[in-house]
């Protein structure tokens, strides 16, 4: 599995997901959000309005390379489009993994 989805699986775990457009944006309503993703396959609808909310609250917004399916596979529910990290650490945490997943790949492609 990729290193990242695992640090989200571990965020799942803890309880600190909020999983879906809606909750992830009561959750940046609240100030308990720390990071907004979305998935590669998400509707334009639901990415301008996690956008949107990042934007109002000042906090980031990732557009991940992981389908809906791969997203709610790994959260635990559904297919959502959408999710909220509600903690700093799991968030930089998940985000230095997906640099690292898209440095590896840029060198391979390189190499080629």
């Amino acid at each position: 599995m990729d290193r990242s989805l695992q640090l989200l699986g571990m965020a799942r775990k803890a309880g600190l997901l909020a999983v879906g457009g809606e909750a992830a944006a009561i959750a940046t309503q609240r100030g308990e959000a720390k990071m907004i993703i979305t998935a590669s396959d998400a509707s334009n609808s639901s990415v301008k309005r996690a956008k949107s909310n990042a934007e109002a609250k000042k906090i980031n917004y990732l557009a991940v390379p992981f389908t809906m399916f791969e997203l709610g596979t790994t959260a635990g529910r559904g297919s959502p489009g959408t999710i909220a990290f509600l903690d700093e650490g799991l968030a930089d945490g998940f985000r230095r993994r997906l640099e690292e997943k898209e440095t590896v790949k840029a060198k391979e492609s390189d190499a080629k």
